[in-house]
């Protein structure tokens, strides 16, 4: 497994990951380690070393939300990667929204740019 050699892997063996959707949108960010990578490349969907829980996240496990992946980039410096999916449901975000990225700088304060599509409740039965 070569590819997984020539990444460059920080201290704690996690590279960065931006996921975005077909259509170039960046619907979220998340960290893979080399399972977590290749892993997603044997099964063809997002899966991701989650941080807050210390172990390997099939994004959509709860949710149903997955991510096909359609393509895998690793930038020059081999220091990040882009995943180029197909966001099934069309959610990302455990907001209900579209992307992670629902939140714009606008003179100082956050500001709320896109709908909720589905009410997490209904998501994740919470």
């Amino acid at each position: 497994m070569n590819y997984l050699n020539e990444i460059k892997w920080d201290k704690d063996g996690l590279v960065p990951v931006v996921a975005q959707d077909e259509d170039g949108k960046v619907v979220m960010f998340a960290w893979m380690n080399r399972e977590a990578l290749r892993q997603s490349v044997a099964q063809g969907e997002a899966i991701y070393w989650s941080r807050s829980r210390q172990r390997l996240w099939h994004k959509g496990e709860e949710s149903g939300h997955t991510q096909k992946i359609k393509a895998i980039y690793c930038d020059c410096d081999a220091d990040v990667l882009l995943l180029t999916v197909e966001q099934v449901g069309g959610i990302a975000c455990h907001t209900g929204r579209h992307s992670c990225f629902y939140r714009q700088l606008v003179d100082a304060n956050w500001q709320i740019t896109a709908p909720v599509l589905k009410d997490p409740k209904a998501i994740y039965g919470r």
